[in-house]
């Protein structure tokens, strides 16, 4: 391959060529989709039908289980559909399509994981002034510029990518279509580029993170204040399912995007895959179901009906 025009499709890693390790990998990733589907669409159904739940809280959650439906729907299927159908191969533009929408999700995530650690400082730490800082144009209007901010981020980061020659191979060391693999197919010098793409989104993680501390930390100040247990535990009830998110969040998306790219195919980097683009997804509606007593009880009713 001489240039870029000539790739037509990649191929993908697959988990295993044995057919019988192929068919557990599609059961096993087929399982962990459906509860995710259910988890994130369930989440979404309870708030709407709740009006109780329409609080600012509870509408960046919905945008949340969004991201979460859309970011595992972006890799899973087609990996799924590959151990099914025997085969490793993806297009040009469905690779495309992959390395847009799975880094557009991720940044909505972390966009939307810092909006909601913001909510909770104004909930907790001035709570007179709650109704008029967040009120219904203003959590919209934060919504819509994470989900803009996302998508211009990702079209940056998917044209500079693609923009690239590719001609070293078309056999990518992953079960999807992921950046630091395809930069090494590339026959340009893309040292610099991965540096630049890798600060950028370094810094931005970064910056995310440290407003997400600095808010915890006045959280935390504030409720060690509060006089009454019953004050403490309502706080934190409201404070440690997003923790966690955030936690399971950033953890594994460190573990995938700071360790070194391997040259040949190893266990570690799909592990590492899996668990930034299908845990979090999976996990963050078990996490805000079983720590969030309002969802709990507008779940119960649900049943109850």
């Amino acid at each position: 391959m001489s240039n870029q025009t000539t790739v037509t499709e990649f191929l993908l890693l697959g988990f295993s060529s044995i057919r019988e390790l192929q068919i557990l990998h599609f059961v096993i990733f087929l399982a962990a989709y459906l509860a995710a589907l259910m988890g994130n669409l369930l989440i979404i159904t309870i708030v709407t039908l709740n009006c109780e739940l329409h609080s600012p809280m509870f509408f960046f959650l919905i945008n949340l289980s969004i991201v979460d439906l859309g970011s595992i729907s972006v890799t899973v299927p087609k990996s799924m559909s590959n151990s099914l159908l025997n085969t490793r191969s993806i297009s040009y533009s469905g690779c495309v399509v992959q390395v847009f929408g799975l880094f557009c999700f991720l940044a909505a995530n972390l966009s939307l994981l810092t909006i909601m650690a913001y909510d909770r400082y104004v909930a907790i730490c001035k709570p007179l002034h709650y109704g008029i800082i967040m009120n219904r144009r203003a959590c919209i209007q934060m919504a819509a510029s994470a989900w803009a901010a996302s998508v211009m981020y990702s079209a940056l980061h998917t044209g500079n990518t693609f923009s690239l020659p590719f001609c070293h191979s078309d056999t990518i060391n992953q079960f999807f279509c992921e950046v630091p693999q395809l930069l090494k197919l590339s026959c340009s010098d893309t040292y610099c580029r991965e540096l630049a793409a890798l600060a950028f989104s370094v810094c931005l993680c970064l910056g995310c993170f440290a407003f997400i501390v600095v808010s915890y930390v006045q959280i935390f100040t504030t409720v060690l204040k509060i006089p009454s247990q019953q004050g403490h535990q309502k706080a934190f009830s409201t404070c440690i399912p997003h923790l966690t998110v955030v936690s399971l969040f950033l953890s594994t998306c460190g573990i995938a995007y700071l360790k070194p790219v391997s040259d040949s195919p190893s266990p570690l980097d799909l592990l590492a895959a899996v668990l930034y683009s299908v845990v979090p997804p999976l996990m963050n509606p078990v996490i805000y179901s079983m720590r969030n007593k309002e969802i709990q009880a507008s779940l119960w009713k649900l049943l109850q009906k």
